[in-house]
């Protein structure tokens, strides 16, 4: 099968995140997207999480309960060590060798990946979906993959998405402030953040 990634804090996981899995299926035939929450990511220490991460599963389960093709993925949560892509997707490539996977990132991602850990090794266990917004960067984006694609023998492909401009640290900061938050995300996680007071609602 081909199967997409997508991994992410989602604290709290947003419209912004579904639409990128369905054009990401979509538009490369996937048959399956995998939503895998961080555990322990390297770039953000626990205290930047806002929510726990049995909050932030649940958000996630919540969310793509009606998406077809749509699978919580748990193994970084799972796993207690510091979580580096490249592991993650080395460790996909040796239990499942039957399937292909794609690993999608924002733009932002594209242009810090040959500065994470172990690049190399994270490029060669999968093909990369690079999304973009309406053009926005395109050029650049496109020269940013020429050249990793030949410095690390990669495949990284654009990912052309519709422009919207939702972002989790926007949602919490409207909760907060107690902005109307509803078209931002799936009523089930709005819901679910009432319900558990989360972000500073009460």
């Amino acid at each position: 099968m081909k199967i997409g990634i997508m991994g992410g804090t989602f604290d709290p996981i947003h419209s912004g995140h579904l639409m990128l899995g369905r054009f990401a299926r979509d538009l490369f035939a996937l048959d399956e997207i995998w939503f895998m929450p961080n555990g322990t990511p390297p770039h953000k220490s626990s205290d930047m999480i806002e929510s726990q991460t049995t909050h932030r599963v649940e958000m996630v389960k919540r969310a793509i309960s009606n998406e077809k093709d749509f699978v919580l993925q748990l193994y970084e949560v799972d796993n207690k060590e510091v979580n580096y892509s490249y592991l993650t997707m080395e460790h996909f490539k040796e239990i499942y060798p039957e399937h292909e996977f794609y690993f999608i990132i924002g733009a932002d991602s594209l242009f810090s990946i040959d500065r994470w850990k172990c690049p190399d090794r994270l490029l060669k266990t999968c093909i990369i979906l690079a999304a973009y917004r309406d053009g926005k960067n395109k050029k650049e984006m496109e020269e940013k993959i020429a050249y990793l694609n030949q410095k690390f023998e990669a495949d990284i492909r654009l990912l052309n998405t519709p422009n919207v401009d939702i972002s989790s640290s926007e949602i919490r900061e409207k909760l907060k402030a107690h902005e109307k938050i509803t078209n931002m995300m799936p009523i089930s996680v709005y819901e679910y953040i009432l319900e558990n007071q989360l972000y500073g609602v009460e």
